[in-house]
């Protein structure tokens, strides 16, 4: 049994698929594990750190992946990368195929077990696999720090002899993982925080964390399976837009978090609601890569427009690459070894377990997973 960590080639991903302490859990179940050179340059991993804890270093892709039963990635990988895969071999990462579509046409060629991560579903088993759930929570956080390091005032409250500095306003849209430790950090930075969210699920826990939830007064709930937020009718849309148009004028800081899977991210924040809104106030769209929630968001770039400061960096995650790097490995180590492998460490899968069935999308040359089925 051999895996493979291959170095991610898109710009701007710092992170890696497994670290040095996951790969001696590997090898102490009689795996062998082969490393991509620089695959953890940008999560400050040297090629030797991998070395000393047992897997071999590749210096080409090629042998790196050749005799590969299992291959780790974090992002879906380059046409020049699926050339090298054995045929056959189970392919791990966050593959993203809503956005990735012709990738998977390359997997059936390949025949390669593919499977996607964040399609992970979100049950109490699956918490310790859970990638979405880990990421999340680090975007949230450092959403928050490059909020405050744009932000051109202090945060806290502070009582000085030449003066009271007034505590900034944090509001968070969207209480779901990334949005919950944004407002748990802007807290801890002393800012006053609000958050909106369209589950009634989330309000006990926004206030559970000391910031005030604000809501649409309506029947309606957006509260979907496995906890993730359906879309609202064109009545309640109207009555959220209004809710946050006058919200944002009081706000310092916005960190925006509102995704729905497989579809372009909801415009929360429209170009009049930004007029509108403080100079000098930030705006993070940590939904920029699915469209962001804010029409003025250029992706993966900071821009000013009407005086507020928009950041729409599309991993943020990456950003804090070392920790980032580290719980996705062992999210990755808790598939694997639960759901791919015998106690022995020998291939071995139950093709009708509910969180294989999840995250396959396919397998001997079929796509198998039904939300990409035509």
């Amino acid at each position: 049994m051999k895996i493979a960590v291959l170095k991610e080639r898109k710009e701007g991903e710092l992170r890696v698929a497994a670290t040095p302490d996951i790969i001696k859990k590997y090898i102490s179940l009689g795996i062998q594990v082969s490393v991509e050179s620089e695959a953890g340059k940008g999560a400050s991993i040297p090629d030797e750190a991998f070395h000393n804890a047992g897997a071999t270093i590749a210096y080409e892709s090629s042998s790196c992946t050749h005799e590969a039963s299992i291959i780790l990635k974090v992002q879906a990988p380059e046409k020049d990368e699926l050339m090298l895969m054995p045929e056959g071999a189970s392919l791990v990462g966050m593959l993203d195929p809503y956005v990735q579509k012709d990738a998977i046409a390359a997997y059936k060629v390949k025949k390669l077990s593919a499977f996607s991560l964040e399609l992970l579903p979100r049950t109490s088993r699956a918490q310790s696999m859970d990638v979405l759930s880990s990421q999340s929570n680090l975007a949230g956080y450092r959403a928050v720090i490059d909020a405050v390091a744009t932000f051109g005032k202090v945060v806290p409250m502070m009582m000085t002899a030449a003066g009271t500095v007034v505590p900034a306003k944090a509001l968070i849209l969207g209480a779901g993982v990334a949005g919950l430790q944004a407002i748990a950090t802007a807290k801890r930075l002393g800012a006053v925080v609000s958050a909106f969210d369209v589950r009634t699920v989330a309000k006990e826990q926004v206030e559970s964390l000391g910031a005030k939830f604000i809501e649409v007064p309506a029947s309606e709930s957006g509260d979907a399976a496995g906890g993730y937020a359906k879309e609202m009718s064109d009545e309640y849309k109207q009555k959220q837009a209004q809710l946050i148009a006058d919200t944002l004028k009081k706000q310092d800081l916005v960190i925006s978090t509102a995704l729905i899977p497989g579809k372009p991210a909801p415009v929360l924040i429209t170009e009049a609601m930004v007029k509108d809104m403080k100079q000098g106030s930030v705006i993070v769209d940590l939904a920029a890569a699915s469209g962001g929630n804010c029409p003025l968001t250029e992706l993966d770039k900071v821009v000013v427009k009407h005086g507020v400061t928009i950041i729409g960096y599309s991993n943020m995650p990456s950003r804090v690459a070392v920790d980032a790097s580290q719980l996705y490995a062992k999210n990755v180590y808790n598939f694997v070894t639960t759901l791919l492998l015998s106690k022995e460490g020998a291939f071995q899968v139950n093709w009708e377990d509910e969180l294989v069935v999840g995250t396959l999308l396919t397998r001997d040359g079929e796509l198998v997973h039904k939300n990409f089925k035509s």
